[in-house]
């Protein structure tokens, strides 16, 4: 195991990294950028990292047919999370896609229960209600119902599509838990990539989303994908290069600074900015799912 403070900063420093892409994403899309384009290339990366580290460690790359169908089913739902998350961070400021998207946890624990495991304690449920109140106040719906503030229809599009993509983690995150758990992790990923992979090209060449294999249209958007591209392949690497010196049952929480990180990369490169009504929220969101999650780790 790395020591404590090691391990805290390579988990902060991914966190960051992740951050940097969501908001490289935004900057690629806002220059003509395809979404598909984007997750292809994403995925890609991942792809091959995740070939050369299953070689490396000489895993074993059969699947069970008994897995096969619910392998099928984590890669289709890490692709609906990828489209839905980038679908938001194209359509509201990448912050507040991300504080919404990253309630997961409170589905996850409400699917759980709902397929048969442990119920939420009170403890748990009044956590959770303490993080949906911070997610109010972070999208400011006290005053766009209220008609202080006006908002599009693709605003709102923007945080369904983000509460998407929170649902189709949890449902990823059941499926590994309850029915790939014995399956080799980086193993388990590759395929989970491969899935992503082939779902992009066969999306791009049905056209499914018209315009989703565009070109960046401007020097910007190149920049916004090579970056999105080597962020995410870069933190990708070294999280699962790491993950097993991380002691991640005491150390996880630290990646809820992603959307801390995010607000102030999303100031300083596409000068997007939040009220200060807002930023409480965020911090009760982020600070609601960290007890959460020390929590379930204790």
């Amino acid at each position: 195991m790395f020591p404590r403070q090691i391990a805290v900063m390579t988990l902060a420093l991914v966190a960051c990294s992740f951050a940097g892409n969501h908001v490289a994403a935004r900057l690629a899309f806002e220059n003509g950028t395809g979404l598909l384009l984007a997750v292809l290339c994403r995925s890609g990366v991942a792809l091959l990292i995740l070939i050369s580290i299953v070689t490396m460690q000489r895993h074993s790359i059969r699947l069970p047919r008994r897995l096969g169908r619910w392998q099928l089913l984590l890669g289709l739902m890490i692709t609906i999370q990828s489209l839905c998350l980038y679908s938001a961070v194209a359509r509201v400021p990448v912050a507040l896609a991300l504080l919404t998207a990253n309630t997961f946890p409170i589905i996850l624990a409400l699917l759980t229960w709902g397929l048969g495991g442990a119920r939420p304690t009170l403890k748990s449920a009044a956590l959770m209600l303490f993080i949906l109140s911070g997610l109010v106040l972070a999208l400011d719906l006290p005053g766009i119902l209220g008609g202080g503030i006006a908002v599009t229809d693709e605003w709102w599009l923007g945080i369904v599509f983000a509460l998407m993509a929170a649902t189709a983690l949890s449902v990823a995150f059941w499926v590994t838990d309850h029915k790939l758990a014995a399956l080799n992790g980086s193993v388990r990923s590759m395929f989970t990539m491969v899935v992503v992979f082939i779902a992009m090209i066969m999306a791009g060449i049905g056209d499914v989303l018209p315009g989703g294999m565009a070109t960046p249209q401007a020097l910007p958007g190149w920049i916004g994908l090579a970056v999105l591209v080597t962020l995410y392949g870069s933190a990708f690497s070294v999280l699962f290069i790491t993950v097993p010196r991380l002691d991640m049952a005491r150390n996880a929480p630290v990646m809820n600074v992603e959307p801390i990180a995010t607000l102030l990369f999303g100031w300083v490169v596409l000068d997007q900015m939040i009220s200060p009504i807002q930023m409480v929220g965020g911090l009760i969101v982020v600070s609601g799912i960290v007890i959460l999650t020390l929590r379930k780790s204790a």
